[in-house]
């Protein structure tokens, strides 16, 4: 008989998925992005859990500002390249005064392949802070989900945005070739 070989490795998506859990965080924003895709897969399998894709990424400050004010936490997810959609979006939460967790997928640094992913990706950190969004870099996968935790309980405790930068160290480059 033929035995399978069953990987007992964990991804850092196992720990975050397991915050969000803890944090009764019931619906998640993004526009996919292929270093979001295990951490997808598990809210879209969890009936507890809603999953909705937007066409634009600023679409999720009103998703993740009226999901509060309805009573019920939300947060974002998506690629680096995508903040700069957000910048007058995040107006919305600030004024409101309700959270606004967002999940990053870096681009732009470690191994970048991608001429037009760098300035964005290089801009992210600074650009976010500067219109007041508490920015946590993670270079470790293992640190991942205790990061996220911190800026989950300090977005929603503290009505205030929050983002978790995922280093592309963490997510890998691609070259042109690869999907």
């Amino acid at each position: 008989m033929a035995t399978t070989a069953i990987s007992t490795t964990a991804h850092w998506s196992d720990d975050v998925f397991r915050e969000m859990k803890a944090r009764d965080i019931k619906t998640v924003c993004t526009i996919p992005d292929g270093g979001l895709t295990l951490l997808l897969k598990k809210i879209e399998a969890d009936k507890g859990m809603r999953l909705v894709t937007l066409t634009t990424e600023e679409e999720g400050m009103g998703v993740v500002a009226g999901q509060w004010l309805g009573g019920t936490k939300a947060m974002i997810a998506m690629q680096s390249s995508g903040v700069g959609n957000c910048i007058n979006a995040l107006g919305l939460p600030t004024s409101f005064r309700t959270p606004c967790l967002m999940l990053v997928t870096m681009r732009g640094q470690w191994g970048e392949f991608n001429p037009w992913q760098n300035q964005m990706g290089q801009a992210v950190r600074p650009t976010l802070e500067a219109v007041g969004v508490k920015c946590f870099a993670v270079d470790k996968p293992d640190e991942i989900g205790e990061t996220f935790a911190a800026a989950a309980d300090m977005a929603f405790n503290g009505k205030l945005s929050a983002a978790v930068l995922v280093s592309q160290r963490v997510i890998g480059a691609k070259g042109f070739g690869q999907k």
